[in-house]
């Protein structure tokens, strides 16, 4: 098995999608399957990495994370003929999976897609709801030359096949790393950085962007009763296009940390209190299943991937979308019972255990020889 990934995002960007991405490729490397990655090049410098081709790129308009490549079609060409690859996997509907799904058409290469991300539902955070239409169509007809298309959760698979998205549509999970986010990490050493005085930490990790609902994240905390917010520090970890607007507000109960990862925010993670993640745009939802491994309940909107992720009245509380009474009430109610935090903590944590990368990606691999061996049955027949 040799497989081609095409994709406008991964390492060193951070996101969900390149975190998986990159995970994938290691337990590709791992168990000795052969890869090649086509993305964009990295604002930040990168090793050479013979598995990893680079193209020259911009930033996506309204998702700088996601960047744009120029391709360079002779590289490309080289690159694939020397490879010979046996399946094409595009997780990016943009100019990289463009040349990948032109060239295993071409070459007639079993193809599979991933689907990561409601780009229709971004659209309404930046005043741009009119392209809704074109888009649906560009991916429908994008997504229509795939054998198979992943996704990451149910409720976006209720989504896609309610819109005839696709007619083989499976879900592809995410998994979470339980030995590193740990609740033993817990360490006073984040209260003495962020000179966190009050006795508890309400904490939200994420992009700091429009489509998180950050402003409903604030709102939340400020509506919070006096003698629940007067013992209660925000602290929101991220970067995004908000950052530099919102930052300006941070006082003695607000941080915003910027963009923070590894030890640092595995440490952050386990020694905050409660999770808050307002978003409704999730396909899955990631930085949740972290702050659960973490042993942190969780307050979500009972939308997209999250609510598949919280058990509500066990592992957290989900809330209708944009409702910031709800928001409020649940978050005041967990942070005022030490008692019912606790009990929340040790399920979420448990809940968490049951998510395994090594499961994930097998059956992923294992999915990827289905329609390897289906193909062949295809053009042997």
């Amino acid at each position: 098995m040799r497989i081609a990934i095409f994709t406008d995002t991964y390492t060193p960007e951070i996101n969900g999608v390149a975190r998986t991405l990159q995970r994938l490729t290691n337990y590709l490397e791992n168990n000795e399957i052969e890869y090649k990655v086509f993305a964009p090049e990295s604002k930040a410098p990168v090793p050479t990495i013979p598995q990893i081709e680079r193209f020259m790129s911009l930033p996506f308009f309204f998702y700088p994370e996601c960047r744009v490549a120029l391709p360079n079609p002779v590289q490309m060409k080289q690159a694939l003929e020397c490879f010979n690859p046996t399946l094409i996997h595009i997780a990016t509907p943009l100019n990289l999976g463009l040349y990948g799904l032109r060239y295993g058409k071409k070459h007639h290469i079993p193809m599979v897609a991933s689907y990561h991300t409601h780009f229709d539902d971004y659209l309404n955070y930046y005043h741009l709801p009119f392209l809704q239409k074109w888009i649906w169509k560009y991916m429908l007809w994008f997504h229509r030359s795939f054998q198979r298309v992943y996704v990451p959760s149910q409720s976006t698979k209720d989504k896609l096949v309610d819109l005839k998205f696709h007619p083989d549509l499976e879900i592809w999970g995410r998994g979470i790393d339980h030995s590193y986010f740990h609740p033993e990490r817990r360490t006073n050493s984040v209260r003495e950085t962020y000179r966190i005085k009050q006795k508890n930490i309400l904490l939200y990790v994420g992009r700091i962007a429009p489509e998180k609902e950050i402003d409903l994240a604030l709102r939340t905390f400020h509506s919070l009763p006096s003698s629940i917010k007067d013992e209660t520090h925000f602290l929101l970890v991220g970067d995004g296009p908000q950052l530099k607007m919102l930052s300006q507000y941070s006082n003695e109960q607000v941080t915003f940390t910027g963009f923070k990862e590894g030890d640092e925010l595995a440490d952050i993670y386990a020694s905050s209190d409660l999770f808050l993640f307002p978003s409704s745009t999730e396909t899955f939802g990631n930085v949740v299943l972290e702050a659960m491994a973490s042993g942190l309940p969780v307050i979500g909107a009972n939308a997209g991937g999250v609510q598949h992720l919280i058990q509500h009245g066990e592992t957290g509380f989900l809330c209708e979308p944009k409702d910031q009474e709800s928001f409020t009430r649940l978050t005041g109610r967990l942070l005022q019972s030490g008692y019912k935090r606790s009990a929340f903590s040790v399920r979420a944590r448990e809940y968490a255990l049951s998510y395994s990368w090594e499961e994930i990606f097998s059956d992923l691999v294992n999915s990827y020889n289905e329609i390897m061996i289906r193909n062949q049955k295809r053009h042997s027949a």
